[in-house]
Order: C-alpha cells, then structure tokens, then sequence
C-alpha cells in the first residue's frame, strides 16, 4: 500500500520508471525461457523528441517489447483494462489512456486531449490502429486516431511493423521460440495534410513493410481464405 501511495503521489516520469521495470525483466524472460529473441531494423528513425508510435497489434508481446525498444511510452487502450486491479492500477499510473470505443467522436476528442498532455509530459504515446489484435498475414481498418493525435500535436507518427504473433500467437497458451523482427519506418512529419492522409501514408508503409518482410504470413493467410490445405 505504501509504495501505491508514492507512486500516486510521484511524478509521471518517476512513476513510469518504477512501474515500468517490469518489461525488461518480461523481455529476457521471453527470451531466456521461451526462445522468442528480438531484432530491431531502422532504430536511427526513431525522433529525437515524444512522438506518436502506431504499430501493428498482434499478441500481448508489444506490451512489453515496444516499452524496451522505444523512449518511456504510454498505451492508448479500451478502458475496461484499466478497471482489472493490479493489472490496471498498474497502467493508469504510467499514463495509459483508455477509451471508450463505442464513443465515436468523443473517443477521438479523449484521446487528442489526453495524448497532448502525455506529449507535453514527455512521455511518447503508443497506439494500435486497428483497434484490437489481428492475426499474422490479416490487414484490417486502420482508425485514424494516432495520425489526428500527432496532427493536433505537431509531432511525428511513426510506423511499426513486426511478427509477434507468428511466435506469441492470441489467445495460445504455448508460445513458439523464433526471431521476432520490428521493424521502425522513417518518421512521418504531420505539420501539413489531412490526418486521412497521414494516416493513409503510415498504413501503406506498415502493410508494405509486412509484405516484403514476412511474405509466408500472407500466403499463409490466402490459403486458408481459399479452403486450401496449408503445410
């Protein structure tokens, strides 16, 4: 209870630092135990400066793995995981914006507001575009959330491709050893253009950068649409 009240009343950044010591221990765990080792390609894209980061969502991994690869971050997620206790105490405290999807343009206007203050914080905002996991080789609806956050915001999106879910599959008990490969895209200045339009540019790097880097995931994926056996 004791160190519930520091961190409530520490600062944001002194609260992300304690709660957030987890996720190293979480990545070697990973690595160590389950044989899930990490590869990171265009590390010098990343700014200089809090960005917004928008990346694919595909297992619980990038709870942790985006948390070690990138500056001090917070998660913009549905509001329900910040009512679990422990779990979501946890979250709130390092800054996590929940939302309330079926809000519809409220959702949008919490989320500018929210994610302005963590940017002016200091702390770099995260989000999944399409709104939940989606299996490998899946390309689904890519909200504009993050691009009118970053637009609002004057501050860079960054595009995030990576292969999670080929190892740490949803909703799977066993997890399978492998390489996972994230891979940081060349950061997209949002000081001019619609955030349709910006939005539009990081969806077709990410899923362009998926294609070339993981081509089995969507033949994979064209097989089994197709009723086709896969080997």
């Amino acid at each position: 209870m004791g160190i519930l009240l520091w961190c409530i009343g520490a600062g944001q950044m002194t609260r992300h630092r304690c709660v957030t010591k987890w996720a190293p221990v979480a990545m070697w765990l990973s690595c160590h135990l389950l044989g899930i080792r990490l590869r990171v390609i265009g590390q010098e894209n990343i700014p200089a400066k809090p960005a917004v980061i928008i990346s694919k969502h595909q297992s619980a991994w990038e709870s942790f793995g985006l948390q070690v690869i990138f500056p001090p971050l917070c998660f913009i997620l549905k509001r329900e995981l910040l009512w679990i206790p422990f779990l979501g105490w946890g979250l709130a405290s390092v800054g996590a914006i929940g939302i309330n999807r079926k809000a519809g343009k409220d959702a949008l206007s919490h989320v500018i507001k929210e994610g302005r203050k963590r940017l002016e914080e200091g702390l770099w905002v995260a989000i999944f575009p399409e709104g939940t996991r989606v299996a490998p080789g899946v390309r689904g609806h890519f909200h504009p959330g993050g691009a009118f956050l970053a637009r609002r915001a004057g501050v860079p999106l960054v595009p995030v491709a990576h292969n999670a879910g080929e190892f740490w599959r949803r909703q799977a008990f066993l997890k399978s050893p492998g390489e996972v490969i994230v891979s940081i895209g060349p950061a997209i200045e949002t000081k001019s253009g619609k955030a349709e339009e910006i939005n539009h540019r990081a969806r077709e790097w990410i899923e362009n950068e998926m294609t070339r880097l993981f081509p089995h995931h969507f033949q994979i994926q064209e097989q089994a649409e197709k009723g086709e056996e896969v080997l």
